[in-house]
């Protein structure tokens, strides 16, 4: 006779119940179920290429639900909990640029053995990080342009460009603290990019010297900041590195549109008072 001690325990309850298990909990079949290599025969490198995004995707995910926790904490006046989630956001960063590692692994060659099969797909279409940029105040409407009218992913869009971003969170955090934010920077249009202000510069320097939970919490956001245009520029790298010069995949202009986003700032109060700091 076997060991019932050694035995798995039934996914089923006497009641008829299904017991939480690590499987159904964390949906492994139909997780496993999603990479669907399109070569014929299928080539080896293209599992690593879908397994990759579709991880960047899910990061993507976790990193828009913490962009809106920070916001919503700082609006309450709630820094600490908010600087947890910006810590959380920051080191998630790290791993997607170690991701580049990997992915790097595989030659220009091999990448163009199943390039082809992607057709008119590209990064370029990820709505979810067009919806991580919006969050952090890098809003572009004309970017709506890649996602087909009426589907969901141009619908949520649209719901996020309309949206505050995080720095408008924390302008509303300064504002509560007491701080002199104008009411033309409190009112702004929110579906424009964040825009330096001189007024909100001088209330920054003032901070940094006065007051040092408002000043930890500004160089948490340019962590941020900094982790967001580490994360391009190896994008970029890992680009050249892998099709040089060719056009990006669904037609873009590849790297040199992507050398275009190196060096723009999400937070640009943040940057231009460090000269007077």
């Amino acid at each position: 006779m076997s060991d019932p001690s050694n035995e798995a325990p039934s996914p089923v309850g006497g009641d008829g119940q299904e017991f939480v298990t690590y499987q159904n909990y964390l949906k492994i079949p139909e997780l496993l179920s999603l990479q669907r290599p399109l070569s014929e025969p299928e080539e080896h490198d293209e599992l690593l290429f879908i397994v990759i995004h579709q991880v960047y995707e899910l990061w993507f995910r976790v990193v828009l639900h913490e962009l809106d926790h920070a916001s919503g904490r700082l609006a309450a006046g709630e820094a600490p909990v908010a600087r947890g989630s910006l810590k959380r956001v920051l080191t998630i960063l790290k791993v997607l640029v170690a991701q580049l590692d990997i992915l790097e692994t595989m030659t220009p060659w091999e990448f163009l053995s199943f390039r082809d099969r992607l057709e008119s797909a590209s990064g370029f279409q990820s709505a979810q990080f067009r919806a991580l940029e919006f969050a952090l105040g890098h809003k572009r409407p004309g970017v709506l342009a890649s996602m087909p009218e009426g589907s969901d992913e141009r619908k949520a869009l649209e719901a996020r460009l309309a949206q505050p971003t995080l720095w408008d969170g924390f302008l509303r955090f300064l504002d509560n603290r007491g701080y002199p934010v104008p009411a033309e920077v409190l009112g702004r249009d929110v579906t424009r990019p964040v825009e330096a202000s001189p007024a909100v510069q001088k209330i920054l320097v003032e901070a940094y010297r006065e007051d040092p939970e408002v000043s930890e919490l500004c160089e948490r956001l340019v962590d941020l900041d900094e982790g967001l245009q580490e994360w391009r520029y190896r994008h970029v790298k890992m680009v050249e590195r892998t099709i040089g010069r060719k056009k990006g995949t669904g037609g873009s202009a590849g790297v040199d549109y992507l050398r275009n986003t190196l060096g723009r700032p999400v937070f640009p109060d943040l940057w231009e008072i460090r000269s007077v700091l």
